[in-house]
């Protein structure tokens, strides 16, 4: 009786903790194996929260409550944002998309749990959002719980590290012709002015780094009691996934790797050959270089909007901002097509092709938390690249980058072991870098700011080698990117960590680390790893060459893809869900040498940017419309009086060329099987088309002026002269 008494008060006084915002996600029997081996006593906690965004009916969301640095003790907590979707449906009572993140989540075993093991899903960046898609995630694996985990300092999570000012940095540097190189001022001074109000908001940016973010991951398994899941990520949220797969091989159950980012890859400093070596895939080294040569000679001009404030303002961009723009166009399945013929076009000067890219643009820079974004670049990233003079393209964030990071002089990272590479060197670079998870350290921000500063100093007169969201992994050819990738810095990279009454622990992190080995060898975790072949970012052949010697771990190849395959490939996301079915089966559910469009060479599309422009404001789509009109009603007429045997042969057959023209025009266009394509050209039937509008018109001439022609015959020569104006003299020009 005695102990039942303990146990109810033990009870009661949790329940009353658990009655604000935040309670103990799953009893202390859900823990994880792996935190039960560790000997820790609780796990971290989730505070409930409606979700931020639309998400599918059974999903809940929350808040996972964290140390902001687990090497400091008595950090501050921060919160970070995740979404689960149970398989089992919406609980009864919630709304769609308002489910509320309930105190205590199932744990696997418990009513309602599915047998299929749950996956974890985190977007990259650094500093992209993860909950919006969270539907797309559910549909793409159905049967199975789906747990959406923002980045500590990401838009769903508190705080959240935005920086507009860099955005209005960045935006300054493109108001004036100049190389980027001589106009970072205005960014580090914006950079500059974040940074002092992130720190006056009491954020430490030393907390945003790569192993923290890996150990939030391993703290999620254990706060929501599940015994072992699948970890999936794309692009830069690989080197967290697999940092958390070596911190924690008992809960790992398979690692999903989509546009990987080799841990080891000199991130910056291989961007300008890996896009050089895409361009070569496509065939079109020489007029890429003769387009950027001509761009840098004479920069274009282009008229958008302001990404902050949507004003109408005037950009100017060389050859290199230009290369960096289509590094980041290639990430696009849909886009990879026109590159060959846009690449032609504004090697020839046609510089306005460029409008559609140029007005995507500026929903990359509000796509990312900027401060989370270089807090982990600045303290991962580079440190371990050299921002060496001599590379070309001069790619625009390189520059940017490195300049920022020179700024702010935050401490460089210790490489430590991951799912890939589990018992490297580990030495710091450029600063004596803390070692997370060892309690009372010293803080090392003076000396890391030393080295950090020296780094940035270096790098900031440097010509750009990187791209804001198309850093890459490899050099220009498969040799260079092999030895790049086994010999690159081990500085600059995820720092491990602990879990301060959480679940990332040391000794977990020695289980990763075997003598002599291999971690993936020994815990058996499977690694699928998926790469777009025309990815300038993250290049399938540093993908391929990282996971090449590890156990268990296999390299798909995606042809016509760039950048997230999943994102863009059905095949892609089919391949995903065989290996979380099975992982030890090789059997492919597609064929992933299948493009998804076809190439569009020069030639190919008679080159104009009309159709983009009819798109962003459709007044000239008046004068076709009216044409069509009149041909109808003119054929109309014409087979009308040809019945009543009153003449009317000339009318019809002006009517019929028109509506003709308009039919084939229609067949022609809905042929072109990627859309895009449009953007920068149309068919070159069109051209030919056009010739029954000169036969429409003349016949319509004609039957307007005859002796015996009504005032009203004049309207289908006029419309038919305007049209043939409007298609040889802007459409087609």
């Amino acid at each position: 009786m005695r102990g039942a008494a303990v146990a109810a008060f033990v009870a009661a006084l949790m329940l009353m903790e658990g009655a604000g915002s935040a309670a103990v996600a799953a009893p202390a029997s859900g823990r994880s194996e792996a935190a039960a081996a560790a000997g820790e006593t609780r796990t971290a906690p989730v505070e409930e929260r409606p979700c931020p965004v639309t998400v599918p009916a059974g999903t809940t969301c929350g808040y996972l409550l964290v140390p902001e640095r687990r090497d400091v003790p008595n950090s501050r907590t921060i919160k970070v944002g995740y979404a689960v979707h149970r398989a089992g449906g919406e609980a009864p009572g919630e709304a769609p998309g308002q489910a509320g993140a309930q105190a205590t989540v199932q744990a696997p075993g418990q009513a309602g749990a599915q047998d299929a093991d749950p996956v974890v899903y985190m977007s990259g960046g650094p500093g992209s959002a993860s909950l919006p898609l969270t539907g797309l995630l559910t549909r793409m694996l159905p049967g199975r719980d789906v747990v959406v985990l923002e980045q500590r300092g990401g838009r769903y999570s508190e705080p959240r590290l935005s920086c507009p000012e860099i955005v209005e940095g960045i935006v300054d540097t493109l108001r004036t012709p100049g190389p980027t190189v001589d106009e970072t001022a205005a960014v580090v001074r914006r950079a500059g002015a974040c940074q002092s109000r992130l720190e006056s908001e009491h954020v430490d940016l030393r907390g945003y780094r790569t192993a923290e973010i890996a150990a939030d991951i391993v703290d999620l398994r254990a706060a929501l009691g599940y015994r072992r899941w699948y970890l999936f990520g794309v692009s830069y949220s690989t080197r967290p996934m697999l940092r958390a797969a070596a911190l924690d091989p008992e809960g790992s159950r398979g690692v999903v790797l989509d546009s990987l980012l080799p841990p080891r890859a000199r991130w910056y400093d291989e961007s300008p050959g890996s896009l050089m070596a895409t361009m070569a895939k496509l065939g079109l080294t020489t007029r890429f270089d003769a387009a950027v040569a001509a761009l840098n000679a004479h920069p274009a001009a282009y008229d958008t909007r302001d990404p902050l404030t949507r004003k109408r303002l005037t950009v100017w961009l060389n050859g290199d901002d230009v290369a960096t723009l289509l590094a980041e166009a290639l990430h696009e399945t849909d886009v990879i097509p026109i590159v060959p013929a846009l690449v032609d076009g504004l090697a020839r000067g046609r510089t306005e092709l460029l409008q559609p890219l140029v007005d995507q643009a500026g929903d990359g820079l509000t796509s990312h938390e900027w401060g989370l974004y270089y807090a982990v670049q600045c303290q991962d990233e580079t440190p371990g690249n050299s921002f060496p003079g001599s590379a070309r393209p001069r790619l625009f964030t390189g520059v940017v980058d490195a300049a920022v990071c020179g700024a702010w002089g935050l401490p460089a990272s210790r490489t430590e072991p991951d799912a890939l590479t589990p018992d490297p060197a580990v030495t710091a670079v450029g600063a004596d870098a803390t070692i997370a998870g060892r309690s009372a350290v010293a803080d090392t921000r003076t000396r890391g700011t030393t080295g950090a500063r020296a780094t940035g100093a270096r790098a900031t007169g440097d010509t750009a080698t990187g791209d804001t969201a198309t850093a890459n992994a490899t050099t220009g050819n498969v040799a260079a990117r092999a030895t790049a990738t086994r010999d690159a810095a081990t500085g600059g990279r995820a720092a491990g960590s602990t879990t301060t009454g959480g679940a990332a622990t040391r000794g977990r992190a020695a289980r990763s680390t075997t003598t002599g080995g291999r971690a993936v060898a020994a815990s058996g975790v499977p690694i699928l790893a998926l790469g777009g072949r025309y990815d300038p970012t993250t290049p399938p052949e540093a993908a391929r060459e990282a996971v090449s010697a590890v156990p268990g771990a296999r390299f798909t190849e995606f042809d016509g893809v760039g950048h997230g395959v999943f994102l863009s490939s059905e095949c892609g996301r089919r391949t995903i869900a065989a290996f979380l079915a099975d992982p030890a089966s090789a059997t492919r559910p597609c064929d992933p040498g299948a493009a998804p469009y076809p190439m569009v060479r020069p030639g190919d599309l008679l080159l104009t940017s009309s159709v983009y422009r009819m798109l962003r404001s459709p007044v000239p789509l008046a004068i076709p419309a009216a044409f069509l009109l009149v041909a109808a009603v003119q054929l109309l007429v014409g087979l009308v009086s040809l019945l009543r045997r009153r003449g009317g042969g000339l009318s019809a057959l002006a009517g019929l060329a028109g509506v003709v023209l308009g039919a084939l025009s229609a067949l022609s266009l809905s042929a072109v099987a990627d859309p895009v394509t449009l953007s920068i050209g149309v068919p070159p039937a069109l051209a030919w088309f056009g010739l029954l509008a000169v036969v429409c018109t003349v016949l319509s001439v004609i039957e307007a002026f005859r002796l015996t022609a009504g005032a009203a015959r004049i309207v289908p020569a006029l419309t038919g002269m305007a049209f043939v104006a409007w298609l040889y003299g802007w459409l087609l020009a």
